[in-house]
C-alpha cells in the first residue's frame, strides 16, 4: 500500500528559472566587440541545454534584451532553452542602460514573475557609460523582491567601461568580470551562462533576503594576449 501513496497536491513540478542577457549594443560596441559577443552567446546554448536536461527540478527560461538608443526585448517572452536561438545583433547609438533596467524591473514584478520561481539570473554586458538616468531604473530593479534575490553578473567590456555603475548593478565588485579582448569576452560569457546550473541545483541554498550564493572561485582568468580594447 505504501508504494501507492501519492504526494499531496500531486507531483512536484519544476520551478521556473529566468535567465536574462542584457546586451549593450551602442556604437562603441561596433566591430570585434559585438562580433565576439554574438559568437559567445551562440556558443553557450548547447551547454545550457545539457545543464537543463540534467536538472528536471528547474525549467530554464531564457530571455534577452538589447540597449543602445532606447532598449527593447530581443526575445519577446521567456522561452525554454530548448527553443532558444540567438540572432546576431548590430551595434549603433548611445547607451540607455537605465531603460534596460526599467524593462527588466517590469518583468520581475509578481506577476508576471511567479512567487515559486528560482532566483533569476541577470547578466549585463557593457563597454561604456550610461547616457541616460540609469539610477531611476536601477533603483526600481533593486527595490523589487525578485530584484533583491536575483543573481546579478556584469561583464565589463574594454577599458572605457564604467565599472562603478556595473558594481552598483551587481552589488558585488567580484561579480564584475573584466574582458579587454575577444578571447576573454568569450570565456566570461561562457562562464556566466553556467550560473543558471548553480542556482537550479537541488542542493543550492538561496538566501532568504538576498541573492542566491554562487561559487565564483572558477571564474576564468583574463587572456594573456594583452588588452586590445
Amino acid at each position: 500500500m505504501a508504494g501507492n501513496l501519492k504526494r499531496p497536491g500531486g507531483e512536484l513540478a519544476s520551478r521556473p528559472l529566468h535567465f536574462i542577457w542584457m546586451v549593450d549594443c551602442s556604437g562603441s560596441m561596433h566591430g570585434d566587440k559585438i562580433q565576439s559577443l554574438n559568437y559567445a552567446i551562440r556558443q553557450t546554448i548547447p551547454d545550457m541545454k545539457k545543464a537543463a536536461d540534467d536538472n528536471p527540478n528547474a525549467q530554464l527560461l531564457i530571455r534577452a534584451l538589447k540597449f543602445s538608443t532606447g532598449a527593447q526585448w530581443v526575445t519577446a517572452s521567456p522561452i525554454s532553452i530548448d527553443d532558444f536561438d540567438w540572432n546576431d545583433i548590430e551595434a549603433g547609438g548611445v547607451t540607455d542602460m537605465g531603460k534596460a533596467f526599467e524593462l527588466v524591473a517590469e518583468q520581475l514584478k509578481i506577476p508576471p514573475m511567479s512567487e515559486r520561481a528560482l532566483p533569476p539570473v541577470l547578466v549585463l554586458l557593457s563597454d561604456g557609460q550610461p547616457t541616460d538616468d540609469y539610477k531611476k531604473g536601477l533603483t526600481a530593479l533593486q527595490n523589487l523582491p525578485w530584484g533583491k534575490k536575483a543573481v546579478k553578473i556584469a561583464i565589463s567590456i574594454g577599458q572605457d567601461s564604467d565599472d562603478n555603475v556595473l558594481c552598483e548593478f551587481t552589488g558585488n565588485k567580484e561579480l564584475v568580470l573584466q574582458a579587454n579582448n575577444p578571447q576573454t569576452l568569450v570565456k566570461m560569457i561562457k562562464w556566466a551562462s553556467t550560473v543558471a546550473k548553480q542556482v537550479s541545483a537541488p542542493n543550492s541554498n538561496p538566501s532568504a533576503n538576498g541573492p542566491a550564493e554562487i561559487d565564483i572561485s572558477n571564474v576564468p582568468s583574463a587572456s594573456d594576449d594583452g588588452d586590445v580594447w
